[in-house]
């Protein structure tokens, strides 16, 4: 995953979670948007 660009990681996160993805495929997504710090850009994406 670190080879995803940080726009691409969040768009596989919200594209995971529209096509009910594994929650355990989901999880390693949001780890790698933690180590990233990219927090920020989901809770702005949901608002």
């Amino acid at each position: 995953m670190e080879h995803l660009s940080d726009e691409l990681l969040i768009e596989s996160y919200f594209k995971a979670n529209e096509l009910g993805l594994s929650q355990d495929f989901i999880h390693l997504i949001e780890k790698e948007i933690e180590r990233r710090s990219l927090t920020h850009e989901i809770i702005y994406s949901t608002n």
